[in-house]
């Protein structure tokens, strides 16, 4: 499995069936959407893609989209290894709405979620084989049952010399079964009828400049200045005898 996710919904019902009819994003509402998920931060537009090839976008692009119903935003920032820590200032974006956070990484096999209705945390789970299970809280929902009851175990396989899976799942295949659960589709697997198409769901680009990163390359090109400007100096005898400073350009 190679799916990667990096996605945040602000959902007024069921995500599916906005998604379903989502049509093109508003622009307007987009970019107040993606400021204040990242507030400061410069912002011009980017090339946008469709929501099944942006759900992990490269680093420093931010696809989003304003639907009516739902809004999404798909960046990397977004991933946190315990989602129950998300910033406050996303949650309290959401003005009451249903939060859905999904992040997951084929490589380490690492998976992350978490809801919040109404402001609460209802659940959030983040676990990989290697690092266990990281945060487990609220109840299980029901897509999850299997996983956990044990019906859903990692085939073995011959070259991990009968050394048995971490977990007793793969987060993969649980994060698979929870983007369909949240969103109404998958990245892999062989869609239902009734999924989301989610190469049919547009998302608008966003090129984002930390505001922090910028403080830090002025300070750091003041520094470098004031370096450049002490290499160029330099002492000089006077016919008096005595020593000057001069200072080159």
């Amino acid at each position: 499995m190679g799916a990667k996710t990096a996605l945040l919904a602000y959902a007024d019902g069921d995500v599916a069936s906005a998604l379903k009819a989502a049509g093109e994003p508003q622009a307007q509402g987009t970019t107040a959407l993606v400021a204040r998920v990242f507030p400061g931060w410069g912002m011009e537009s980017a090339e946008g893609d469709v929501l099944g090839e942006s759900t992990y976008p490269p680093e420093g692009l931010t696809y989003a989209a304003s639907f009516p119903g739902v809004d999404l935003v798909c960046d990397r920032r977004l991933m946190f290894d315990r989602p129950s820590e998300l910033p406050a200032h996303i949650l309290a974006a959401a003005a009451g709405r249903r939060v859905v956070l999904h992040a997951m990484h084929s490589v380490s096999d690492w998976l992350a979620f978490a809801v919040w209705e109404e402001g609460r945390l209802r659940r959030s789970l983040s676990l990989s084989p290697n690092g266990g299970i990281v945060e487990n809280i609220g109840d299980p929902f029901t897509f999850e049952m299997p996983y956990w009851a044990g019906d859903r175990p990692v085939e073995s396989d011959p070259e991990w010399d009968e050394e048995l899976y971490a977990l007793p799942f793969h987060p993969l295949e649980l994060g698979n079964e929870a983007l369909r659960a949240f969103f109404g589709f998958l990245l892999e697997g062989r869609p239902s009828p009734d999924d989301v198409d989610p190469d049919e769901v547009p998302l608008l680009g966003f090129d984002l400049t930390d505001p922090d990163t910028s403080r830090r390359a002025r300070e750091r090109a003041a520094l470098e200045e004031a370096a450049r400007r002490v290499q160029s100096r330099s002492l000089h005898l006077g016919a008096d005898g005595t020593w000057s400073e001069a200072v080159g350009r």
